[in-house]
């Protein structure tokens, strides 16, 4: 790697670090309004996407810039390529978590609605897979990155047996339905977060190890 192209690269990853900082936050807050049915907290999380898309325009802005004037190549631009996909990643959680917290804003005037255990299990797991892709981006580690690949099925499962369990109660108490189909979509919002950590992961392995591993196990099926 160029040593004079260490400060560009080093200002996009700090850059994409913050952005995934933000992400987390923001994602933890919209599913703290939701347990606590707090819809101030909802409201913050606007607000707080705001912060994110900036950022995602900054790094757009930079990435052009680095294309135009510096010219990268090889690993210098694998990197480049690499941090504008995770940005993108990022970008698509503050929207997730926001709409997770329109969900939360109308299950607050449901109070007594139960919060099914599942999915507090599939938030624990959606955010530890998301911290744990932007740990492997942060140490550039590749093994870090494969574990959050393995991940997937389980946080597959956990919605699966959300949306079910929603599914089946909807005819049996129609006076719920509403509230039934927030927990579907809170679930399908929890699980896109778990996508777009499996993408940064496999971002991660692609600038450790020059592997594009994305689609890896359908393509050799």
């Amino acid at each position: 790697m160029s040593r004079v192209f260490d400060p560009v690269l080093r200002n996009l990853r700090e850059l994409a670090l913050r952005m995934g900082s933000r992400s987390e936050a923001i994602l933890d807050k919209a599913m703290r309004s939701v347990f606590e049915r707090d819809a101030s907290l909802a409201d913050e999380v606007r607000d707080d996407d705001l912060e994110i898309d900036r950022l995602d325009v900054e790094i757009d802005n930079e990435v052009l810039k680095t294309l135009a004037l510096q010219a990268p190549v090889a690993e210098d631009l694998r990197e480049v390529l690499a941090i504008k996909m995770i940005a993108n990643d990022l970008e698509r959680v503050g929207d997730l978590a926001r709409n997770i917290a329109k969900s939360s804003k109308r299950l607050s005037l449901h109070p007594m609605t139960l919060i099914p255990r599942t999915l507090r299990e599939l938030a624990r797991d959606s955010q530890s897979q998301l911290s744990e892709a932007l740990n492997a981006f942060g140490s550039t580690d590749a093994e870090i990155a494969r574990n959050v690949l393995k991940d997937d099925e389980t946080i597959d499962a956990e919605e699966d047996v959300i949306i079910r369990a929603a599914l089946q109660a909807i005819p049996k108490h129609p006076e719920n339905a509403s509230e039934a189909v927030d927990m579907i979509l809170i679930a399908k919002h929890l699980e896109r977060v778990a996508d777009h950590a499996t993408n940064i992961a496999e971002s991660v392995i692609l600038v450790a190890e020059a592997r594009n591993v994305k689609h890896a196990m359908k393509l050799a099926r």
